[in-house]
């Protein structure tokens, strides 16, 4: 592979679609460099659970030919993207990390990949997740488990359920990628992978055509190298679909206007001081070099008192997954023939005994610590914590029966969006993100902030070793 194209694959998205529309480069020019980083590299990275070259290098012709006509169809026109494994593609198989649906054939499109695809991207493939997307380490039994790009040598957790696409960005096998977030699964891999995600509020982007989890806490965000891509990438995919009523809840505010805004006078606020002994001392450290950062960036650092611990909330989401989650796949887990995960299998029988008084308590629940966060953050513009209590651990490590997802899983059940950032690595290199998490509805907020992060620092865009050429 020539220098060049091993340049293009750690570029951002803007930056490609950029060279594209200028004719620097073209279409097919970068969907060959990542088809052949993916030949050179997925059989040990295992990001991709399909790969459509030959359609991609049509739809990158095609591409081409627009653009030379002055006709194309929009600015990323002819830009790759990656799309988890439970987005429907008519006629692909879309397995859900399932064994049991690998010969699943969707029947029809997501809106989310109707958009891109609209757009003029081109869909690289599918991308491995964890079976019925249901946990955050990244581990999928049967299906196989991602690999992480920065330890080859061990391997470790990629970070879930979004595992492949948060691999396939970070190690140059896609510019950006689709993931979904029931409890932190855009966050956690991108944390752990070293890239900017964003958790987009309920009903933000469509689900129509993503295979659910839960219904009432699934949100689709962006998987990208720099924060500009994530808001350009949400830009793009949120909006209102007749096919999904909750999109109709409130307008989407185009975050780029104030993207570069500053943070100046926000006040943000730190993690309470009890929360602070879960977490890993390098990712500590991180953490509080943030914070200095951004003060020195004009934030305000505030102490708030929140009026639940964030593992509390664990046990409070993990109702609501496991009684959404067993209504839609219920049916499968409780037949032992099925070669299930079982890992999977008992986070989804969570819900196989919840009486709908049970359900209903929870979605109780969920609303009094809305109300109660609400009160408790007022005046605050978002607030900050670690994405991931600890670095990428080994595989071989996990307690299946415990989740990463500590500082995720709150703000999915209040109905808030945040992003996350690179804000470190440890000393044996592997990265450490940060979190900003804002009211719901205000993904602008949080891209803001992330972006002046990202713009005072160096920790975006590494590559990791071994994957340069």
């Amino acid at each position: 592979m020539s220098a060049s194209n091993t340049d293009l694959a750690f570029l951002p998205a803007a930056e490609l679609a950029r060279r594209i529309g200028s004719g620097k480069t073209t279409a097919r020019d970068v969907t060959e460099c990542f088809l052949a980083r993916i030949a050179q590299y997925d059989d040990k990275l295992h990001a991709y659970i399909a790969v459509y070259a030959d359609e991609a290098r049509l739809a990158a012709d095609a591409a081409d030919m627009a653009i030379r006509a002055g006709q194309a169809v929009g600015p990323f026109h002819g830009v790759p993207v990656a799309l988890k494994d439970i987005i429907d593609l008519e006629g692909r198989v879309t397995t859900g990390g399932s064994k049991p649906w690998a010969d699943r054939v969707s029947t029809t499109t997501a809106t989310l990949a109707q958009r891109l695809i609209g757009a003029g991207m081109i869909v690289l493939g599918k991308t491995h997740t964890v079976e019925f997307a249901m946990g955050g380490w990244g581990t999928n039994e049967h299906m196989g488990t991602p690999w992480n790009p920065w330890d080859l040598a061990v391997p470790r957790t990629p970070g879930g359920s979004s595992a492949g696409s948060g691999v396939s960005v970070a190690a140059g096998l896609a510019p950006w990628a689709i993931g979904t977030d029931t409890g932190g699964s855009v966050r956690l891999p991108a944390a752990w992978c070293g890239l900017a995600g964003l958790k987009t509020t309920i009903g933000r982007i469509s689900t129509h055509g993503v295979l659910p989890l839960a219904h009432s806490l699934d949100t689709p965000g962006p998987m990208c190298r720099t924060v500009e891509d994530t808001a350009l990438l949400y830009t793009l995919l949120a909006g209102p679909d007749p096919l999904d009523p909750l999109t109709q809840r409130q307008p989407v505010e185009d975050p780029m206007p104030d993207l570069k805004r500053g943070v100046a006078g926000l006040r943000l606020a730190r993690l309470p001081g009890g929360e602070r002994e879960a977490v890993d001392g390098d990712v500590l450290a991180a953490y509080d070099a943030a914070l200095d950062l951004l003060v020195g960036l004009g934030a305000e650092i505030v102490d708030v008192t929140l009026p639940i611990g964030f593992a509390d909330f664990t046990d409070m989401t993990g109702r609501i997954i496991g009684a959404e989650g067993y209504l839609h796949v219920g049916h499968m887990v409780d037949d032992m023939d099925l070669p299930i995960d079982p890992a999977v299998r008992p986070r989804i029988w969570v819900g196989k005994d919840l009486s709908a008084r049970d359900y209903l308590l929870a979605q109780r629940e969920q609303q009094q610590a809305k109300a109660a966060f609400a009160e408790a953050l007022d005046g605050v513009d978002a607030v900050l914590t670690p994405t991931a209590a600890t670095p990428a651990i080994p595989v071989e490590a996990v307690d299946q029966s415990a989740t990463p997802a500590l500082f995720t899983r709150a703000f999915n059940l209040l109905e808030m969006c945040a992003a996350t950032v690179p804000n470190g690595f440890t000393a044996s290199g592997l990265p450490i993100a940060l979190q900003i998490a804002c009211r719901g509805y205000d993904e602008a907020m949080a891209l803001r902030i992330a972006w002046a992060y990202e713009q005072a620092t160096d920790f975006t865009g590494r590559v990791p070793p071994g994957l340069e050429g």
